[in-house]
């Protein structure tokens, strides 16, 4: 790994590797590892201007840094040295990241790409099938001693024959795809840019635009990165425009969904039931979606896997190594594509 006139090069650490120590002690025998001592947002931005930092080319970052640093904004690369050129974040999802932000100040970004894929899209199918089969509601009246309850639950859905609606059609997206072909789905998308012929025939997908995607869903699946204009991508407006008695499944990010709305679309019996693994200001949930027993949630464990978190964590030293040994990133993130 190159140093920096003729010291050794600085990685500031922001959280905890928790797994990939192999991995690591390839990068911490040839770097020095900064790791600040703030526990919030004021007292890092103090730390970080104070010139603890200095000489850092590349930060590593997970999800649950934020509770320290807050959001990678203008405000806090402000205060981070100008040495600073690489953040690794480790996380398929990047909205915690400010990418224009980063880029302004000539910082690549990078993620983790397809380490998630297959954790991810097991747990969509998990709350595919709990939602469709109204299990929610067994299990809940289970754990209070009354067996399915005094009045059981409405008879669920079988997933076979049922069209699953996939709005963005990435890794995780595919890969959901190719699971829920094997319990007889039917596939529709809708994307950004189409899949190519070849892709789409592998998954036996079809491509529609999102208008027709809301209206013939059986099951609407959420499989699309939070940005400026993915935010409450479904609201009220798109509510209307689904079929009666559709189910929900977000694992992307509870922003991409408006929770008020959904709870009234809940209440309406415009959608009759939601797995949810995302919310829109974790760890904060709608109390109309704690108080439905139609709704599956889990806090958010899409990747609580060891084996997921060890790809990740591996992906992401992968990124710093890489950046340190030859000023590159192998998955800069896509808004990025150009630098």
């Amino acid at each position: 790994m190159a140093s920096v006139n003729g010291t050794r090069p600085r990685v500031l650490l922001l959280g905890v590797i928790e797994l990939a120590h192999t991995a690591w002690a390839s990068v911490a025998s040839a770097a020095d590892i900064l790791t600040p001592t703030s526990m919030d947002r004021a007292s890092f931005l103090a730390e970080a201007s104070s010139g603890a930092f200095d000489g850092c080319t590349v930060a590593y970052r997970t999800f649950e840094s934020f509770s320290v640093t807050g959001k990678v904004d203008a405000e806090l690369l402000s205060a981070l040295p100008p040495s600073l050129r690489f953040i690794c974040h480790n996380g398929a999802g990047y909205d915690q990241v400010d990418v224009p932000a980063c880029t302004a100040r000539g910082i690549h970004v990078s993620n983790t790409p397809s380490a998630v894929d297959d954790a991810t899209a097991d747990m969509g199918m998990f709350l595919l099938l709990g939602a469709l089969r109204n299990l929610a509601v067994g299990m809940a009246s289970l754990r209070t001693g009354h067996w399915r309850g005094a009045t059981p639950p409405a008879l669920g859905h079988d997933p076979q024959g049922k069209v699953l609606g996939i709005l963005g059609m990435g890794g995780i997206g595919r890969n959901m795809a190719k699971k829920a072909l094997a319990f007889g789905m039917k596939i529709r998308y809708s994307n950004r840019t189409r899949l190519e012929p070849a892709v789409e025939k592998e998954i036996e997908a079809e491509y529609v635009d999102f208008k027709t995607l809301l209206a013939e869903s059986d099951v609407l699946s959420l499989n699309l990165p939070l940005n400026p204009s993915t935010r409450r991508i479904i609201s009220s407006d798109e509510f209307a425009a689904m079929k009666k008695g559709i189910t929900i499944v977000n694992t992307a990010r509870g922003g991409v969904m408006d929770e008020a709305a959904l709870v009234e679309a809940l209440s309406s019996g415009k959608v009759s039931s939601v797995g949810l693994d995302v919310y829109e200001e974790e760890p904060k949930v709608h109390p109309g979606l704690l108080e439905n027993p139609r709704v599956m949630l889990v806090p958010h464990m899409g990747t609580y896997t060891v084996e997921t978190h060890q790809k990740m964590e591996e992906w992401t030293i992968s990124n710093v190594a890489m950046a340190l040994e030859s000023g590159r990133l192998q998955s800069i993130v896509p808004e990025q594509s150009e630098m």
